[in-house]
């Protein structure tokens, strides 16, 4: 089930990287005198109320989901990894300080961040881009730092220390390398997230402006048409 699920995954990011490619037609070309059609070997997929190739909308459609998920997760890990770490290594009054930073955005409802954000500054992917950032880096910084805190009492950790390592090296070569796994794995979780939110967001009209289609963009569409 695993190798399935990869695989159809694989297909998905294939798909998306080479849509120039494998489309049969441009996802923004309108042909009104062949709206709602059905499925055909001209139109793989059928055509939507203003004549455009649902095949075509579908790829383009993941390459702007798939951007946003993979690329706010992971600048979402970045800051997070970075600030998870730092509160975590120092401690004391600034660890504490740090951590009541993420209870205030923790307590906040993260759709409503999201759409607050993005209304502010504006429909599109910058807007998208920023919210899914700002709302998920505190999840990988709480992580973060519990992590680090387990490890910075490591005996390898302490005999670093002993010899002078400064903490960035100590948090550079004794401490990050250990918390990978950690990394990849809320990887996993927060690209799905991530691509829910866009796909939520461009439902309700405040994700990628027309003509460029995504997920959300073409649920929107269709349920206009039923």
């Amino acid at each position: 089930l695993s190798k399935l699920s990869f695989g159809f995954l694989g297909v998905i990011f294939f798909a998306a990287v080479f849509a120039p490619w494998i489309t049969p037609h441009s996802y923004e070309t309108q042909d009104t005198l062949n709206t709602l059609a059905t499925p055909s070997f001209s139109h793989l997929m059928g055509t939507d109320r203003l004549g455009r190739d649902l095949f075509s909308r579908l790829i383009y459609g993941a390459r702007v989901s798939l951007f946003i998920g993979i690329f706010t997760t992971l600048l979402a890990l970045v800051v997070g990894t970075i600030y998870g770490s730092i509160s975590g290594y120092v401690g004391g009054r600034m660890d504490g300080f740090m951590m009541r930073v993420v209870d205030v955005i923790f307590a906040l409802p993260d759709m409503l961040m999201i759409i607050l954000i993005t209304v502010m500054m504006g429909r599109g992917v910058l807007g998208m881009f920023v919210a899914l950032t700002l709302v998920s880096w505190v999840t990988v910084a709480r992580l973060v730092r519990g992590e680090v805190l387990r490890i910075k009492e490591k005996t390898y950790v302490e005999a670093a220390r002993a010899l002078g390592a400064s903490s960035p090296r100590i948090l550079i070569q004794d401490i990050l390398p250990n918390i990978l796994g950690l990394m990849v794995v809320t990887l996993t979780f927060r690209i799905p997230a991530a691509i829910l939110a866009e796909s939520t967001l461009s439902f309700i009209g405040l994700g990628v402006a027309p003509p460029f289609s995504s997920w959300g963009t073409m649920a929107n569409e269709g349920w206009k048409s039923i």
